[in-house]
């Protein structure tokens, strides 16, 4: 008689054991796969060394789960209680508290993008580094103008702005060094700093992708006769610095003498006057094979190339028409 109720005490206790088990699985699961109340994209940020209890907190906080206690029970499910990998993570709307832990647990951490637009200077460099989320400015130092390779670039929320910069930087330093090593021969400079500084007067002058060599071949030619280059945008970058100028050039600029000023120094700027692009580059180094020593605005949006002075005066004399016309 003893053990038989023995034997039915052990089997309700086994029994409640599995019911309690089965519930507890369940309320493990329905926490686990229930929609977020977030109807936006959030944005978890995990700090080095912050707990779980601070993570539950901030979960509940932003509407990824009801309560800090559904974050905590799935993520010991999960077995991420000692493992929630600092970063930054994107949440997408409605994202279920399993989704979140799957993406923390890859380490699949938010990138935020940083574009350098080509012929951005250094001035504007820094401005979006300073105003860009999540960039750290400690130890940031202004980079030399030209040194940056105008590209998108991808950071973490955190990041320092020197490593990004830095990035930047061995980016031009190995786009160069490609392009240096199949350079047109009898070149009119000697190294590659001189070939960034043409490169990005090519790359203020023209936006029209197929005129870089044409408008690289222009000046090559210029300095191959001794002739001063005569460019309007270094003697902008003489007055401003890369700062935005906000308006025409004034005959008092052209005659203003500055070390950057191309209608009153012979031969190349001192500097880059901005962040010249790879197709810049490579078209100072393998310029277009043709003999044109001027180019002006053909009101298009491109210019009109010419051999000698008297055409370009030609060319210049229907650009003033253009200009006239134009309300």
């Amino acid at each position: 008689m003893m053990q038989g109720r023995f034997f039915f005490t052990c089997l309700v206790f086994f029994a409640v054991v599995l019911l309690l088990f089965g519930a507890g699985h369940g309320l493990v699961r329905h926490v686990a796969y229930s929609p977020g109340n977030n109807t936006e994209t959030i944005y978890l940020s995990i700090e080095p060394g912050t707990s779980v209890n601070s993570v539950a907190r901030q979960a509940a906080s932003l509407e990824l789960v009801e309560q800090p206690w559904h974050f905590k029970l799935v993520t010991r499910w999960r077995g991420l209680d000692r493992s929630l990998y600092a970063g930054e993570y994107e949440i997408p709307p409605t994202s279920t508290l399993y989704e979140i832990l799957t993406k923390i647990e890859q380490q699949d951490t938010y990138k935020r993008r940083f574009g350098v637009p080509e012929g951005a200077s250094v001035h504007d460099v820094e401005l979006e580094l300073q105003s860009s989320f999540g960039l750290n400015m400690e130890g940031y130092a202004k980079p030399s103008e030209g040194s940056l390779l105008p590209e998108t670039y991808y950071y973490e929320r955190g990041d320092k702005a020197a490593d990004l910069v830095s990035r930047m930087q061995s980016a031009q330093q190995g786009a160069l060094e490609a392009l240096w090593r199949s350079r047109a021969n009898n070149l009119p400079f000697t190294d590659r700093q001189q070939a960034i500084i043409l490169a990005s007067i090519v790359e203020k002058e023209t936006g029209v992708a197929s005129e870089r060599p044409l408008v690289a071949a222009v000046f090559v030619n210029r300095l191959r006769k001794g002739m001063r280059l005569q460019s309007d945008p270094t003697v902008i970058y003489g007055i401003s610095f890369g700062a935005p100028f906000g308006r025409a050039l004034s005959r008092r600029d052209l005659r203003t003498d500055t070390p950057y000023n191309s209608y009153r120094r012979d031969g190349l700027p001192p500097t880059p006057i901005a962040n010249p692009g790879k197709e810049s580059i490579a078209a100072v180094l393998n310029p277009a094979n043709v003999p044109y020593l001027y180019f002006v605005a053909d009101g298009t949006g491109g210019h009109a190339f010419a051999v000698t002075l008297a055409e370009h005066n030609n060319n210049v004399a229907r650009w003033r028409l253009i200009q006239e016309k134009t309300p």
